[in-house]
Protein backbone atom coordinates (compact mmCIF):
# COMPACT_ATOMS: atom_id res chain seq x y z
CA UNK A 1 0.00 0.00 0.00
CA UNK A 2 1.52 3.18 -0.75
CA UNK A 3 1.37 6.23 1.68
CA UNK A 4 -0.55 9.20 0.55
CA UNK A 5 -1.87 12.49 2.43
CA UNK A 6 -5.69 10.87 2.97
CA UNK A 7 -3.95 7.87 4.46
CA UNK A 8 -1.64 9.56 7.24
CA UNK A 9 -5.02 12.07 7.60
CA UNK A 10 -7.01 9.01 8.73
CA UNK A 11 -4.42 7.03 10.75
CA UNK A 12 -4.21 10.75 12.47
CA UNK A 13 -7.87 10.49 13.33
CA UNK A 14 -8.06 7.22 14.19
CA UNK A 15 -5.18 7.90 17.03
CA UNK A 16 -7.14 10.60 17.77
CA UNK A 17 -10.33 8.39 18.36
CA UNK A 18 -8.75 5.63 20.34
CA UNK A 19 -7.02 8.35 22.78
CA UNK A 20 -10.18 10.23 23.33
CA UNK A 21 -11.99 6.77 24.14
CA UNK A 22 -9.46 5.86 26.28
CA UNK A 23 -9.70 9.25 28.61
CA UNK A 24 -13.39 9.48 28.17
CA UNK A 25 -13.55 6.00 29.81
CA UNK A 26 -11.11 6.34 32.19
CA UNK A 27 -13.72 9.40 33.44
CA UNK A 28 -16.49 7.77 33.23
CA UNK A 29 -14.36 5.10 35.43
CA UNK A 30 -13.28 7.31 37.80
CA UNK A 31 -16.62 8.66 38.05
CA UNK A 32 -17.76 5.29 39.02
CA UNK A 33 -19.01 3.76 36.42
CA UNK A 34 -18.90 0.13 35.03
CA UNK A 35 -17.71 0.82 31.22
CA UNK A 36 -17.73 -1.54 27.72
CA UNK A 37 -16.66 -0.36 25.01
CA UNK A 38 -18.17 -1.35 21.50
CA UNK A 39 -20.97 -3.07 23.20
CA UNK A 40 -23.71 -4.04 20.33
CA UNK A 41 -26.72 -2.63 20.40
CA UNK A 42 -30.39 -3.98 19.44
CA UNK A 43 -30.50 -3.47 15.41
CA UNK A 44 -27.45 -4.42 15.22
CA UNK A 45 -25.13 -0.87 15.97
CA UNK A 46 -22.37 -0.68 18.26
CA UNK A 47 -22.36 2.06 21.15
CA UNK A 48 -18.64 2.99 21.41
CA UNK A 49 -18.60 3.37 25.16
CA UNK A 50 -22.08 2.17 27.25
CA UNK A 51 -21.57 3.11 31.42
CA UNK A 52 -23.41 1.52 33.82
CA UNK A 53 -24.23 3.16 37.41
CA UNK A 54 -24.42 1.39 40.74
CA UNK A 55 -28.72 2.60 40.60
CA UNK A 56 -28.63 1.04 36.89
CA UNK A 57 -28.76 4.14 34.99
CA UNK A 58 -26.99 3.68 31.55
CA UNK A 59 -25.43 6.00 29.86
CA UNK A 60 -24.04 5.77 26.03
CA UNK A 61 -21.07 7.62 25.05
CA UNK A 62 -20.44 8.46 20.67
CA UNK A 63 -16.76 9.37 20.49
CA UNK A 64 -16.69 12.23 17.49
CA UNK A 65 -12.84 12.57 16.16
CA UNK A 66 -13.99 15.61 14.39
CA UNK A 67 -16.44 17.76 13.09
CA UNK A 68 -16.94 15.77 9.98
CA UNK A 69 -17.23 12.55 11.86
CA UNK A 70 -19.93 13.93 13.27
CA UNK A 71 -21.62 15.63 10.12
CA UNK A 72 -21.24 12.02 8.44
CA UNK A 73 -23.14 9.75 10.92
CA UNK A 74 -26.51 10.16 12.61
CA UNK A 75 -27.09 6.70 14.00
CA UNK A 76 -26.40 8.04 16.93
CA UNK A 77 -29.84 9.41 17.23
CA UNK A 78 -31.48 6.04 17.67
CA UNK A 79 -29.10 5.41 20.53
CA UNK A 80 -30.79 7.73 22.88
CA UNK A 81 -34.01 4.47 23.02
CA UNK A 82 -30.49 2.22 24.86
CA UNK A 83 -29.78 4.66 27.35
CA UNK A 84 -30.70 6.95 30.63
CA UNK A 85 -28.39 10.02 29.12
CA UNK A 86 -26.41 10.29 25.71
CA UNK A 87 -23.47 11.86 25.49
CA UNK A 88 -20.45 12.77 22.77
CA UNK A 89 -17.32 12.67 23.59
CA UNK A 90 -15.01 14.67 21.49
CA UNK A 91 -11.19 16.39 21.01
CA UNK A 92 -10.25 19.30 22.85
CA UNK A 93 -9.68 21.22 19.47
CA UNK A 94 -13.56 20.83 18.24
CA UNK A 95 -15.96 23.60 19.09
CA UNK A 96 -18.92 22.25 21.54
CA UNK A 97 -20.83 24.95 20.07
CA UNK A 98 -21.76 22.05 17.24
CA UNK A 99 -23.06 19.34 19.02
CA UNK A 100 -26.25 19.46 19.80
CA UNK A 101 -27.72 20.89 23.16
CA UNK A 102 -29.94 18.05 24.13
CA UNK A 103 -27.04 15.75 24.73
CA UNK A 104 -24.06 15.49 26.86
CA UNK A 105 -20.43 16.74 26.23
CA UNK A 106 -17.49 15.16 27.59
CA UNK A 107 -14.30 17.23 26.39
CA UNK A 108 -10.93 14.75 26.37
CA UNK A 109 -7.60 14.40 24.97
CA UNK A 110 -4.13 11.82 25.75
CA UNK A 111 -3.84 13.09 29.35
CA UNK A 112 -7.37 13.04 30.36
CA UNK A 113 -10.97 14.07 30.08
CA UNK A 114 -13.97 16.52 31.58
CA UNK A 115 -17.80 16.61 31.60
CA UNK A 116 -18.28 19.95 29.86
CA UNK A 117 -22.11 19.66 29.36
CA UNK A 118 -24.62 17.19 31.82
CA UNK A 119 -26.79 15.74 29.35
CA UNK A 120 -30.35 15.49 29.97
CA UNK A 121 -32.13 12.40 31.51
CA UNK A 122 -34.35 10.54 29.65
CA UNK A 123 -36.04 7.62 31.65
CA UNK A 124 -35.86 4.03 30.27
CA UNK A 125 -38.71 2.03 30.26
CA UNK A 126 -38.61 -1.07 32.17
CA UNK A 127 -38.64 -3.34 29.29
CA UNK A 128 -35.61 -1.56 27.38
CA UNK A 129 -33.54 -1.21 30.51
CA UNK A 130 -34.00 -5.14 31.19
CA UNK A 131 -32.74 -5.96 27.73
CA UNK A 132 -29.96 -3.32 27.78
CA UNK A 133 -28.90 -4.58 31.29
CA UNK A 134 -28.63 -8.18 30.19
CA UNK A 135 -26.54 -6.99 27.22
CA UNK A 136 -24.27 -5.27 29.33
CA UNK A 137 -24.04 -8.12 31.37
CA UNK A 138 -23.71 -11.18 28.80
CA UNK A 139 -21.18 -8.52 27.11
CA UNK A 140 -19.25 -8.73 30.43
CA UNK A 141 -19.42 -12.26 30.96
CA UNK A 142 -17.87 -13.10 27.64
CA UNK A 143 -15.32 -11.18 27.48
CA UNK A 144 -13.67 -11.79 31.56
CA UNK A 145 -13.93 -15.06 29.91
CA UNK A 146 -11.97 -14.78 26.83
CA UNK A 147 -9.54 -12.34 28.64
CA UNK A 148 -9.07 -15.21 31.53
CA UNK A 149 -9.01 -18.04 29.43
CA UNK A 150 -7.38 -17.03 25.97
CA UNK A 151 -5.20 -19.97 26.05
CA UNK A 152 -8.05 -22.05 25.23
CA UNK A 153 -8.90 -20.67 21.94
Amino acid sequence: MRWSPSLRLESLREQNARLVTRSARRYLRAAGFSVLAELPLPGGRRADLVALAADGALRIVEVKSSLADFRADRIWMDYRLHCDRFYFAIPCDLSEEAFPADAGLIVADAHGAMLAREAPAHKLAPASRKAMLLRFAGAAAERLHHALHRDEF
